[in-house]
C-alpha cells in the first residue's frame, strides 16, 4: 500500500509538471524574448529622439552620445550604427558576429538608427527562464516525494496495526486496543473490529465458564468418591482384599481426573488458532508476482527455490504478509539477488529462508531488529515486529539466523503425512478479482 500511495502521489505531481510546467517554461521564454526585442526598439527610438534634439540645437553628432545606449544595467550589449541627416556614420559598441537580431528607427531629422544584438545572447536570456522552471519542477517533485512518503507512512501504520488486530481476532487471541488514527474510514473499521472483538470475547467467556463449571461439577463427585473409598479402606485395615480394591479404585479415579484435566486443557487450546494446510509455493508465487516489477525496475533479481509439493500449517493471509514483509525489507535494506528458499527442518518443520547479497544487519541493530520502531532510517520500524507477532500467532517462529549476508528464517509447522492436503484444501472454482471479470454479467 505504501508503494501505491507514493506512486499515486508522484504520478499526480508528474502530471501537474507536464501540464503546467513545460507550457509555462516555453511561454515564459517567449515572453522574455519579446520583452528584449521591445527593449531594443525603445532603445533605438530613444537614440533617434536624442539625434533630433542635437540637430535642433545645431550640436555636433558624436559617438559619445551613444555610450549610454550600448548596454549595461542588465541590458544586452548592443552594436549601434547611425547614419546622420548629412550622411555621416556613427558607430558605438562591439561589432556583433554570427546571427544577429536588429531593429531600426527613423528620426524626424531623417537620421537612421540601427541597433543590433547577438541572437545567441537573446536565446540565453530565454533559456534562463526554462532553467528556472525546470529547477522549480525538480523542487516540486522532491516535495512531492517527501509528502508522499510521510502520507504513506501515516496511512500505513494504522492499517498495519489494524491488520494485526484482525489476525488476532481471527485466531481467537485478545485484541489490543488501538488509539484513534485520525482517519475516519480506518477508525470506523477499528471500531467495528472492537465491537466484533467484544462479541467474540463474550462468547469465549461463556465457553470458558462452561468449561470451568463442567470441571467443578466433575471434580466434586470424584473428590467425594475418593474420600468415600479412603474411608472404606481405613475401616478395614486388616482386610487385604478391601485394601487392594481401594487402591485400584483410587488409581482409576486419579486417572479419570487426569483425563478430565487433559480434555479441558485441549478445549481451551482449541478456542484459538485458525491454521490450515497451505501450499507454500502458491503463497510465494503470489509474492513473486507482486514484487517482480519492483526488482526489475531496480535492476535486481528475485529467485525462488520452493518445492511445489511443500505444505505447511499456517494462516494464509498471515503467511503471505510475513513473506511480503521480508521481501520488502530486502528491497529497502539489502542489495543484489534476493533468494526465497524452503528446506525441511527438524521434527517435520519447514524452514523458509529469505536472504540477499546486501551489507547485512549492523551489529548494534541486530539484537533489536524485531522490536517496534527500531529501524535503520528507511522505514517505520513496524514491519518485522508485526511479522514476528503474526508468526507467533500461528505457532511459527521468525528469527535473524545470519547477519552478514542477512538471512531471515521462518520456522513453520509442516503438515503431517497422515493428513491429505486434498481433503484440507478441496479444489474449488477460481474467483477472479479483476475489474473486467467482476463487471462481466453471469452466463
Amino acid at each position: 500500500m505504501r508503494r501505491r500511495l507514493i506512486l499515486a502521489t508522484l504520478s499526480a505531481v508528474a502530471v501537474a509538471v507536464l501540464l503546467l510546467g513545460f507550457p509555462l517554461a516555453f511561454l515564459g521564454a517567449q515572453l522574455v524574448k519579446d520583452n528584449e526585442v521591445r527593449e531594443l526598439q525603445i532603445r533605438a527610438q530613444n537614440i533617434a529622439r536624442a539625434i533630433d534634439g542635437r540637430v535642433a540645437r545645431d550640436a555636433e553628432l558624436a559617438a559619445d552620445m551613444l555610450d549610454g545606449y550600448v548596454g549595461g544595467n542588465g541590458r544586452l550589449s548592443a552594436y549601434i550604427h547611425v547614419i546622420g541627416p548629412a550622411g555621416e556614420i556613427i558607430d558605438a559598441g562591439e561589432p556583433v558576429t554570427g546571427r544577429v537580431t536588429k531593429t531600426l528607427a527613423l528620426s524626424d531629422a531623417k537620421a537612421i538608427v540601427e541597433v543590433r544584438v547577438s541572437s545567441w545572447d537573446l536565446y540565453v536570456r530565454s533559456a534562463q527562464i526554462i532553467v528556472l522552471v525546470g529547477v522549480a519542477a525538480v523542487v516540486a517533485v522532491g516535495a512531492g516525494i517527501v509528502v508522499a512518503i510521510w502520507q504513506a507512512n501515516r496511512l500505513a501504520a494504522p492499517l498495519l496495526y489494524l491488520s494485526a488486530s484482525a489476525e488476532q481476532i481471527g485466531s481467537g487471541q485478545t485484541r489490543p486496543r488501538l488509539e484513534p488514527s485520525g482517519i475516519e474510514e480506518i477508525d470506523l473499521v477499528a471500531a467495528e473490529l472492537a465491537r466484533s472483538s467484544d462479541r467474540l470475547a463474550k462468547r469465549l467467556a461463556v465457553e470458558r465458564q462452561f468449561a470451568s463449571d463442567a470441571s467443578h461439577q466433575l471434580r466434586t463427585p470424584l473428590t467425594a468418591l475418593t474420600m468415600r473409598i479412603e474411608e472404606m479402606a481405613l475401616s478395614a485395615p486388616d482386610n487385604d482384599v478391601v485394601q487392594e480394591e481401594a487402591r485400584v479404585s483410587l488409581e482409576q479415579i486419579e486417572r479419570l481426573v487426569t483425563v478430565v484435566d487433559d480434555l479441558l486443557s485441549r478445549s481451551r487450546r482449541s478456542l484459538g488458532g485458525n491454521n490450515e494446510a497451505v501450499v507454500l509455493a502458491d503463497v510465494v508465487a503470489q509474492q513473486v508476482e507482486e514484487w517482480s516489477p519492483t526488482y526489475t525496475a531496480l535492476g535486481r533479481r528475485l529467485v525462488v527455490d520452493v518445492d511445489a509439493a511443500t505444505t505447511v500449517l499456517a494462516t494464509p493471509g498471515s503467511l503471505a504478509q510475513i513473506i511480503a514483509t521480508l521481501v520488502e525489507n530486502s528491497i529497502k535494506h539489502g542489495g543484489g539477488t534476493t533468494t526465497v528458499r524452503a528446506r525441511p527442518g527438524t521434527s517435520g518443520a519447514v524452514v523458509v529462508e529469505v536472504s540477499d547479497e546486501g551489507p547485512g544487519v549492523p551489529d548494534d541493530l541486530a539484537p533489536h531488529v524485531f522490536e517496534r520502531e527500531v529501524t535503520s532510517g528507511a522505514g517505520t520500524g513496524l514491519g518485522l515486529a508485526l511479522a514476528r507477532d503474526l508468526a507467533a500467532a500461528d505457532g511459527a517462529r521468525l528469527e535473524l539466523s545470519q547477519r552478514r549476508p542477512p538471512v531471515f528464517s521462518l520456522f513453520l509447522v509442516g503438515v503431517p503425512k497422515s493428513l491429505d492436503p486434498e481433503v484440507v484444501l478441496p479444489v474449488g472454482s477460481v474467483v477472479s478479482s479483476g475489474w473486467s471479470r467482476r463487471r462481466r454479467p453471469p452466463t
